[in-house]
């Protein structure tokens, strides 16, 4: 019998390369899997570990298995001129862009130290959202059938402020969400997001009409919210 574990060590990235930080998910990502079939083939009884990756990536655009490349609409010469890159991914989604300004999760979590349910997962995920930006005044809601997370949904000015992705396999969770802070939009411009045509994006320094928001402060709020809502216990790592 394996010994939960719900403790999930926390670190912060900084700016790091969008294919750089994703081996890194991989390797810890294999770790936890490696562990969870040694438990099984050798009844090892070992924990396994859970972590939760911040990072601000530098202008990016990735695309899920399921996407379709016609939604990004920049060739490679004028993607070079933007001075970003673009990848083709292991999660679900389409199109979803990255790049300064926007705080990027990750949590690779074995959800058999919690719960084994993908969608109460991604639905903790969009919680954790709009609890934080509650504490900012700001009434976020859940778009039927569109993942992430939306404002004014069901009228005319329906805008996305989180996008979401994650990929699981053995119960162990990979990549994760994206939330507009002090993001620079018009880098939204060069695809249709999520490729979903004529909805809008946002960031949350726009709607509350500010130059710059502090990410460390709703970094903290995020992390707040998300040790409630999956029951955990965070242990702050320095990244080495």
């Amino acid at each position: 019998m394996e010994t939960l574990n719900k403790t999930i060590h926390v670190q912060d990235l900084g700016t790091k390369d969008y294919k750089e930080t994703w081996d890194f998910q991989e390797v810890l990502f294999k770790e936890i899997v490696d562990t969870k079939i040694k438990n099984r083939r050798e009844n090892a009884g070992l924990a396994t570990k859970n972590h939760f990756l911040f990072v601000e990536h530098p202008h990016v655009y990735t695309l899920g298995k399921s996407g379709d490349i016609s939604n990004l609409l920049l060739d490679e010469t004028q993607l070079k001129a933007k001075g970003a890159t673009f990848y083709k991914i292991n999660r679900g989604g389409d199109i979803t862009y990255h790049g300064p300004g926007q705080i990027v999760g990750y949590p690779i979590l074995d959800l058999e130290n919690f719960f084994t349910d993908i969608h109460k997962y991604l639905r903790l995920l969009e919680e954790m959202i709009i609890l934080t930006l509650a504490e900012y005044g700001l009434k976020a809601t859940r778009s039927e059938g569109e993942t992430g997370v939306w404002l004014d949904v069901g009228t005319p000015f329906a805008r996305k402020i989180c996008a979401m992705g994650v990929r699981a396999s053995r119960w162990v969770t990979m990549h994760g969400f994206a939330l507009n802070v002090n993001a620079d939009l018009g880098y939204f411009d060069n695809i249709i997001p999520c490729g979903i045509r004529g909805k809008a994006v946002t960031s949350l320094n726009v709607e509350l009409g500010k130059m710059h928001i502090d990410e460390a402060e709703v970094k903290e709020k995020l992390l707040r919210h998300f040790e409630t809502l999956f029951e955990a216990e965070l242990a702050y790592e320095t990244v080495k």
